[in-house]
């Protein structure tokens, strides 16, 4: 059972920064997806950037060249660096893992495996 905790949300004001990383218990193989999703107050949770072994991206539109999805498997940690942060983008972020086949998805019901979850609040 791959287990997820994230880390590094926080309050920023709007054009401001922030990293956030999952770190996840075991080491994963090429058949595994990491995804990054938000959930903000009133809304459904919606997928933001995902990444599969092999490097290949991608992106909510509303994210696009704002936010980049990254992993470093030798240290078993998704991050997400969010750049230009608008308050539209306060929610709580999660991160999630699925074991499949084929093209990645940001389809949450793909997902098996969800971190708890970290509140990034912008403000503007």
């Amino acid at each position: 059972q791959l287990q997820l905790m994230e880390s590094g949300g926080g309050s920023v004001q709007a054009g401001g920064s922030l990293r956030l990383s999952c770190a996840y218990s075991d080491h994963i193989n090429s058949n595994y997806y990491m995804g990054w999703f938000r959930q903000a107050p009133g809304k459904e949770r919606e997928g933001v950037a995902g990444i599969d072994y092999d490097a290949w991206t991608a992106y909510a539109d509303s994210v696009k060249g704002r936010f980049t999805v990254s992993q470093d498997n030798a240290k078993n940690t998704l991050y997400l660096q969010m750049n230009s942060l608008k308050p539209e983008d306060t929610g709580v972020y999660y991160c999630a893992a699925y074991y499949g086949f084929g093209r990645m998805t940001l389809e949450s019901y793909r997902y098996k495996f969800w971190g708890q979850g970290t509140q990034v609040t912008v403000s503007s």
